[in-house]
């Protein structure tokens, strides 16, 4: 049988900081590898033509950022839990359709774990959130996450660099 894995989609909100510490400790506690993934949204550079509205050196800038980020991320795993078994991920494209499906079909993820709301209010509002859009057509199961380990509501405990 092979190794489960769970997939974290994360934004850099307080919401998807609560679920990549909720897989990590399901990933300690379970023997679980953890693949955290962050979606650069490549729509929003789009203009009416189709062409990009901004450079490639923003791009650039905005790639290394979220690696950075990630990098963060991983280490937290490493010096709170002792947990190595991370490896982070950059795609560009709609986040709802690379959560879903493109990145469960290359990585065979059986664990979706995500928080409930993450940074990008307007594109709740005009297309529906993120987080809602997995829940129904994810080709994994989904785990929404509101609350710590103990189910108490948290305060955020990753800090970004």
């Amino acid at each position: 049988m092979a190794k489960e894995s769970i997939l974290v989609p994360v934004d850099g909100s307080e919401s998807a900081e609560r679920a990549f510490d909720k897989a990590v400790r399901i990933g300690q506690r379970d023997g679980a590898h953890v693949d955290v993934l962050n979606v650069i949204d490549t729509r929003q550079f789009m203009g009416e033509m189709q062409d990009t509205l901004i450079s490639g050196d923003t791009i650039y800038q905005m790639t290394q950022d979220s690696e950075e980020y990630l990098k963060s991320l991983k280490k937290w795993a490493h010096d709170n839990f002792n947990f190595d078994d991370v490896d982070y991920h950059i795609r560009y494209g709609s986040p709802k359709r690379i959560i879903s499906y493109d990145f469960i079909k290359d990585h065979h993820d059986t664990l979706i774990v995500m928080g409930a709301t993450g940074l990008n209010a307007v594109e709740r509002m005009l297309m529906g959130s993120v987080t809602e859009y997995v829940n129904q057509h994810a080709l994994a199961d989904v785990l929404i996450v509101k609350t710590d380990m103990a189910n108490n509501p948290v305060k955020p405990t990753i800090k970004k660099n």
